[in-house]
């Protein structure tokens, strides 16, 4: 079962958060939600989930329309970022809590709980309190409830966000790992973590200010961005205003080769370089600029330098002996690595 998005809107008090979303999640399908806080994400799940009530337009649970029906009537399994767990509970009544609620008989919650506990790598702490848990087993035991259900959609929350580094890898593996297990659940995953949405979500659609900006697959967002700001928050970016010519593009006072420029001449546009292509030394595409810091990454330096008033990054291989903070560098780039943006301009 799918979910489908027919021009959603959502507004407070005159204010709009949620602005003509249309938008599918194929059956099956990890769609990720990802933009800054105030972009709509949560407020488009919360749609769905049926804890907030569209202004304008329509939600669709395959082809049910469950625009007017309250949460406990949608079939749907939840997961937030503060887990949600009832403290008085044990582990296996948490997970069960969902389906008492459904008057589920009561073989089959046990069945079910099981079930859902050893999906989740939680069957020998179904008898502990949350509070003898960790933060990453609490999440675990939030999805496991979620799933015991055996929900269509799955909608989850910045579900990590409240865990360390190590831990939230941990759960990303995990969620890979549970969803090649349930494959017909269609996922909607919110974030504002480019991480987690490149690393878990077949597709990333992509927010800002109340309105979708892009989507498409990681790979997609990545490589050809649809516009500066998609650009900027699918990972990171070197966006360069630049004046489109004849053969190129002119940046400053310095002529840069593309491998398209589809844009008229005397066109302003934005050149967008990742980091990790840009190398440091001779080649095409020369950059030449002033090293305003150095970070060390372990297997990587990036470089930041200053070029004609702008900050142009550079990943590269760590450097036995790096440049100093105020060194001239050249930089460069391939014009095959370099994608031209006409939908909006960068401003440093």
């Amino acid at each position: 079962m799918g979910i489908r998005f027919d021009g959603v809107c959502v507004a407070y008090g005159g204010n709009t958060v949620l602005d003509s979303l249309d938008l599918t999640v194929e059956t099956g399908e990890v769609m990720a939600l990802l933009g800054p806080s105030g972009s709509g994400k949560t407020t488009a799940l919360r749609a769905v989930a049926g804890f907030v009530r569209p202004t304008a337009g329509r939600v669709f649970l395959g082809d049910r329309d469950v625009t007017d029906l309250p949460p406990h009537r949608r079939g749907i399994g939840m997961v937030v970022q503060q887990y949600a767990l009832f403290p008085h509970l044990r582990v296996e009544d948490n997970v069960a809590f969902g389906l008492k609620a459904r008057k589920t008989p009561k073989a089959e919650i046990r069945e079910r709980v099981t079930e859902a506990l050893e999906m989740t790598g939680m069957a020998a702490y179904a008898r502990r309190h949350p509070r003898e848990l960790s933060g990453g087993q609490q999440q675990r035991v939030a999805i496991a409830r979620a799933l015991a259900i055996r929900p269509d959609v799955l909608l989850l929350d910045e579900p990590l966000s409240a865990l360390d580094a190590r831990l939230r890898s941990d759960m990303l593996a995990e969620l890979s790992r549970l969803h090649r297990e349930l494959p017909d659940v269609s996922i909607l995953y919110v974030t504002h973590d480019q991480v987690e949405a490149l690393t878990l979500a077949d597709r990333i659609a992509v927010m800002d200010r109340a309105r979708l900006q892009a989507c498409g697959t990681p790979r997609e967002l990545y490589r050809a961005p649809a516009n500066a700001f998609t650009a900027s928050f699918v990972g990171n970016a070197n966006l360069l205003p630049v004046t489109v010519g004849t053969d190129g593009v002119a940046f400053a006072d310095t002529e840069l080769k593309v491998a398209t420029a589809e844009a008229a001449p005397g066109a302003t546009a934005t050149l967008c370089v990742r980091p990790h292509l840009v190398g440091l030394g001779e080649g095409p595409n020369r950059l030449t600029g002033t090293v305003s810091e150095i970070q060390w990454r372990g297997a990587t330096h990036r470089l930041y330098v200053e070029v004609d008033g702008h900050r142009v990054m550079a990943d590269v291989p760590e450097l036995r002996t790096p440049p100093a903070h105020g060194d001239e560098v050249t930089l460069h780039f391939a014009p095959e690595d370099a994608v031209l943006l006409t939908a909006g301009i960068a401003h440093d």
